[in-house]
């Protein structure tokens, strides 16, 4: 028997039903967009963090905020952008906060679709629009949970309140020292279930030798993936993967060069007989699909602070199920593990060595202990995070 209270609703032929009150907060307008501030946050990081073809010595991200008529707002990081945060920041500024002012966060598309014309300049990178429009989407997203009074990942599925997390680690170089104590760190330190390994910038020889070292380190119980960052040409990424046969990698992630990764990725996957993940360089959920109908991918790690926010993802996500193709989420934790719970076909939640991203470590200060190497969340309406704004304060760029 529901303890919700009742009342008389007239239907037609004079008969009298009843309809159940709706508790406050879930009935009639939502609150209205009436503000939107954004502020810029870089950080440097411990080390020259490289990657096949790439390396990193700060992280960057935009906080932003929805501030409604109600008194709610919304709150979210997005993207690490060090270069383009202005830009990113004067397009939500400019361009997107005045299409969205006054209209309803729980009109959710309603929004997102106002903003998605700050992607359509052809003289601008198509990133900068996106990053812009995922950071309305996600504060938007946050705005409606608390609202609601929900947490996100039952709000967009509720598949489970729990995802494993691996990290993203190693960088050539050994910046955070020999494999060995890294992978020691994940597992015994921080908690993790798992690791994706960064290969690509050597000989598929050498890279062998070193997941080969990483998987020694690890043992068998630990989930190892290896990311090329599309480094490889196809015959040496499918070389690396035939001499990784034996070693339980959970998936090739980018293996080879992007000028024509749709059929690359599928000659790798046909022929290297590792599980193949893509999809964060993808800038729209139809090129994702076009991976999953080519057979390119088993994994698509679209990334919704890349791509226009969760409501992009999420369509993503509804196509992954339909193709029998699972979902991952490149890297971005304080978003990515809502999403990933709430589907059934989820995968892992990633992070950084704190010395590789500051943010999810410092500037989220409720993240909580992992549980058997997975992120536990809680009931807490939105994203749920409390951001640390001492934090954020110390770290914002000038603008």
């Amino acid at each position: 028997m529901s303890d919700t209270p009742k009342v008389a609703k007239a239907v037609s032929g004079g008969v009298a039903e009843t309809a159940e009150l709706r508790p406050p907060g879930t009935g009639g307008p939502g609150p209205r967009i009436g503000w939107i501030e954004v502020v810029p946050v870089r950080a440097p990081l411990a080390g020259d963090f490289r990657g096949s073809y790439y390396h990193m010595t700060h992280r960057a991200t935009l906080v932003v905020r929805v501030h409604t008529d109600a008194g709610v707002i919304g709150e979210a990081y997005v993207g690490d952008e060090d270069a383009t945060a202005h830009e990113i920041r004067a397009v939500l500024l400019n361009e997107i906060a005045p299409r969205v002012i006054g209209m309803e966060v729980l009109e959710t598309e309603k929004c997102w679709q106002a903003g998605y014309p700050a992607t359509f300049d052809i003289l601008r990178d198509r990133r900068i629009g996106l990053v812009a429009l995922a950071g309305l989407d996600t504060a938007v997203w946050d705005a409606v949970g608390k609202f609601l009074g929900q947490p996100l990942w039952r709000l967009w599925g509720g598949a489970r309140n729990r995802v494993p997390m691996t990290a993203i680690g190693g960088y050539y170089g050994e910046p955070l020292g020999p494999i060995e104590e890294e992978i020691a760190y994940y597992r015994e330190v921080l908690g993790l279930a798992g690791m994706k390994f960064k290969v690509g910038g050597r000989s598929p020889e050498v890279d062998a030798q070193r997941v080969r070292a990483a998987r020694a380190a690890a043992g068998p119980d630990f989930v190892l993936c290896i990311d090329a960052n599309q480094g490889y040409s196809v015959p040496d990424a499918i070389d690396l993967a035939r001499r990784l046969e034996d070693q339980d990698i959970r998936w090739f992630e980018e293996p080879a060069i992007w000028q024509n990764d749709r059929r690359a990725l599928r000659d790798v996957r046909y022929l290297g007989g590792i599980p193949v993940c893509a999809g964060q360089s993808e800038l729209s959920a139809s090129g994702c699909r076009d991976l999953m109908e080519t057979g390119s991918v088993d994994v698509c790690n679209f990334d919704a602070s890349w791509s226009g926010g969760p409501t992009a993802w999420r369509r993503v996500a509804a196509i992954a199920s339909s193709y029998d193709v699972q979902m991952g989420h490149h890297e971005e934790p304080q978003v990515s593990a809502h999403l990933l719970a709430s589907v059934p076909h989820g995968t892992y939640a990633e992070c950084f060595h704190p010395s590789r991203d500051p943010f999810w470590w410092n500037l989220v200060t409720n993240r909580g202990d992992l549980d058997g190497g997975e992120i536990v969340l809680t009931d807490r309406p939105g994203l749920g995070w409390e951001l640390d704004w001492d934090y954020i304060q110390a770290h914002r760029i000038d603008t």
